[in-house]
């Protein structure tokens, strides 16, 4: 596929037009040749009521067997012209759709994959998978168009000019009714476009709470509340249902314009032709013409007011993929790496939690949230990290060597597609050896084992096929495979049992020996492995220490760790 396609340069995200016209220049190619086999094949079905016409005058009613058969074969032409140009112009209109789609779709997974935690801010799901289900069909079919359409205006052009050759009054009627008649497709696009707009962001909310359930759907299962999200998930649909019907009667409308107002200028020409004949002015062949012109009349006006409905169309698809790409990232390219010390060690001022370098350190919380959200500082996975790495802040560095210098794991663990060696190594060139015992220090060699073909087995989408605790355990086999300077893990152990718990504590500390580990857990089995523990009130550090020093002198991480227990 060509490289406009796979690597688009960056879009304009100002006005649809602007990004209409940035992937015009970007398939001009196609899009030209498009256009001259759309005008030559339009052009010649316009040229056939005009051989028709001249074949009756010339060869039947002047009875010239020449003549008859010149202008049989040039309509044989002519259908032999209109047969190749045609199948040469849908190819062109096919390539052109398709160019435009998928260069929708790259530049917004680009988008996505970039800036994923931005997007997912600000915009809705339902309408970032919309994009891919319907914006990029309504986008390319704009490409598709343009070649019809421009073959269109130049074959009514063409219709018009031999209608003012043999009948200036039928020629202004087409030259000054046609436009008139298209002007007053204006009354219908303008409130068209806007109920489209309120039907494609209601149909973006239904996919939203759509994907949300299916997301949470065991979940729900278990507190029994999967008859409340089928309520909002109904209620939800007959928002969409209302905002289609809204669209359905201006849609209609247009639909019925298409044939309407077509038909309407047939009988205005075969009137105004008839009148001609009776009065003299015509021939009976140049009436048989104009019958022919005010048929084929219909097919480029048809063609005008798909257009019309192709471009509404756009400009809602465009609005909401522009408001994709609009979204900036929170860590912006362009500062150069830095020295630093991986060892050294970590300070969060919005804490006032300090991590020592080196040595396994437990974040502990009444609240959850709290100490995911000072791991996610500790990560750089937000605008208003403060964290600093020794003496350096992580905000000034760019965020590329933050990423290399620090990996954070949450529990649920994103699992894809592929082999379990692909799953393990993550595009990184990671020896078997080094795989299999991350795999042993996360106590997931039982995983391993149920594949017939190892770290070739097959793994499928989202893990569907391990449990919840196989895919916690693959998830932080994975992070220990990447073995970063800084791990950062979030509850790593919250879907296993106890006896594997402890397991992994020990061997967590002992694999990460010597390297800065730090885990957000409650939980005995692990914090007895702890070199260092932090305990989190309110988001606010209030005490740290060793966790058998903790449990004894302090009541409210005694209270929190031994679930409301005391110690002996």
């Amino acid at each position: 596929m060509k490289a406009s396609v796979l690597h688009p340069p960056a879009p304009p995200t100002s006005t649809p037009r602007d990004f209409l016209l940035w992937g015009a220049r970007l398939q001009w190619r196609t899009l030209a040749g498009g256009l001259v086999f759309g005008v030559a094949w339009m052009t010649s079905l316009a040229l056939v009521p005009w051989a028709i016409g001249r074949g009756l005058d010339a060869g039947i009613v002047a009875d010239d067997r020449q003549a008859l058969l010149r202008w049989a074969l040039i309509l044989v032409a002519l259908s032999a012209v209109i047969g190749i140009t045609g199948a040469i112009r849908h190819w062109f209109a096919v390539q052109n759709w398709l160019d435009g789609a998928f260069r929708t779709i790259v530049v917004t997974d680009e988008a996505v994959t970039s800036r994923g935690q931005e997007i997912a801010r600000q915009i809705p799901v339902g309408d970032v998978v919309s994009v891919s289900s319907t914006d990029m069909e309504r986008i390319g079919g704009v490409y598709d168009t343009f070649a019809r359409f421009c073959g269109a205006i130049v074959s009514y052009v063409v219709v018009a000019v031999l209608l003012l050759r043999q009948s200036v009054t039928t020629g202004l009627v087409v030259l000054i009714g046609a436009p008139v008649l298209l002007g007053l497709l204006s009354l219908i696009i303008k409130p068209l476009q806007r109920r489209q707009a309120e039907q494609r962001e209601e149909s973006g909310r239904l996919t939203t709470l759509g994907t949300d359930t299916v997301a949470g759907l065991r979940i729900l299962r278990g507190i029994g509340g999967e008859a409340e999200f089928v309520g909002r998930y109904a209620a939800q649909s007959q928002h969409v249902r209302a905002a289609g019907v809204r669209v359905a009667g201006f849609q209609a409308a247009l639909d019925a314009s298409q044939t309407l107002l077509p038909g309407l200028f047939v009988v205005i020409v075969v009137w105004t032709g008839a009148r001609s004949v009776l009065s003299g002015e015509l021939s009976v062949g140049e009436l048989v013409a104009f019958y022919g012109y005010a048929t084929f009349m219909v097919f480029p006006l048809r063609t005008v007011t798909e257009m019309v409905e192709k471009s509404i169309r756009f400009r809602v698809a465009a609005g909401k993929v522009m408001s994709i790409l609009r979204i900036q990232s929170d860590h912006p390219a362009g500062k150069a790496d830095q020295v630093v010390d991986p060892s050294a060690d970590l300070s969060d001022p919005a804490s006032g939690a300090r991590i020592p370098g080196g040595r396994l350190t437990a974040v502990v919380s009444a609240r959850p949230e709290d100490s995911a959200e000072l791991a996610g500082r500790l990560g750089r996975l937000g605008t208003e990290s403060t964290v600093a790495l020794g003496e350096i802040s992580l905000a000034e560095l760019p965020i590329r060597q933050v990423r290399d210098l620090v990996l954070v794991n949450d529990p649920d663990s994103r699992l894809f597609s592929g082999t379990l060696r692909e799953e393990l190594s993550t595009g990184q060139a990671i020896d078997d050896d080094r795989l299999l015992k991350a795999l042993d220090d996360a106590w997931a060699r039982d995983v391993l084992l149920a594949l017939p073909d190892g770290l070739d087995g097959h793994v499928e989408e989202k893990g569907r096929g391990f449990s919840g605790g196989q895919r916690q355990r693959l998830g932080l086999a994975r992070a220990l495979a990447a073995d970063p300077h800084v791990l950062v893990l979030i509850e790593p152990t919250s879907a296993v049992d106890a006896h594997t718990e402890a397991r992994i504590g020990a061997s967590l500390a002992q694999s990460r020996r010597g390297r800065t580990t730090v885990v957000a857990t409650v939980s005995p089995l692990l914090l007895q492995h702890t070199d260092h523990v932090v305990l989190l009130e309110s988001g606010r550090a209030i005490a740290s220490g060793r966790h058998a020093h903790l449990v004894r002198d302090n009541a409210a991480y005694r209270h929190i760790v031994l679930r409301g227990g005391d110690s002996e």
